[in-house]
């Protein structure tokens, strides 16, 4: 997939005033301080399209952004550890779940993970909810860059042996760093690919 254009959309906490068209959306959503952010820019190939920030917890609401005028792609909040007040965290959480339950055009969440750290229970937990919630989604691996090669490989590998304590199978993953570009293509084609086919159903 070519990105011809990503441009800020709109910011709420409401799922209800979320853009009513049906243009198919893709959520990016992971622990705070995972490189959300940074992933998306890289993506979408703009270096400031989501705002980046090495105090956890800035993506604070619900970022709609429209690229190549035919599809939405989603920030959403950090879960865990982010430096917000508990009520401010509860509205958080609130809103994550509405919009997972009640958001119709949604068709797959991207749940990001940093490949660096042994699996955590925010994380695990996390994707507990969104099976129990029938939410399909696919896992994005981050900062790969930060690792050697058999670290990485032994990191993967204890994730998705953690996984299948609980899971059947290991949901679709991607291997990405936002600084070298790993996995951009990957996972724009796979995007491009559920467009195809839902556009033709």
């Amino acid at each position: 997939m070519r990105i011809k254009s990503a441009e800020f959309l709109v910011s709420n906490s409401d799922v209800g005033k979320c853009p009513k068209n049906n243009f198919l959306e893709y959520s990016f959503i992971g622990r705070s301080n995972v490189g959300k952010s940074s992933l998306i820019n890289m993506l979408m190939q703009r270096k400031n399209l989501a705002k980046t920030s090495g105090r956890p917890g800035k993506t604070q609401l619900i970022n709609h952004f429209i690229i190549n005028k035919s599809w939405y792609l989603v920030d959403l909040p950090g879960y865990g550890y982010a430096r917000v007040s508990k009520s401010a965290k509860k509205v958080f959480q609130k809103f994550i779940t509405d919009y997972f339950r009640k958001r119709e055009q949604l068709v797959l969440a991207f749940i990001l993970i940093d490949c660096r750290h042994e699996p955590q229970p925010v994380d695990i937990e996390f994707m507990k909810w969104m099976g129990e919630h029938y939410a399909p989604f696919a896992i994005i691996f981050t900062k790969a860059d930060k690792l050697r090669p058999n670290a990485l490989e032994r990191n993967i590998e204890s994730y998705k042996n953690k996984m299948l304590e609980t899971w059947e199978e290991i949901p679709e993953y991607f291997i990405t760093s936002a600084s070298n570009n790993m996995g951009r293509k990957e996972l724009l084609a796979y995007i491009e690919s559920i467009n195809i086919k839902l556009k033709d159903n």
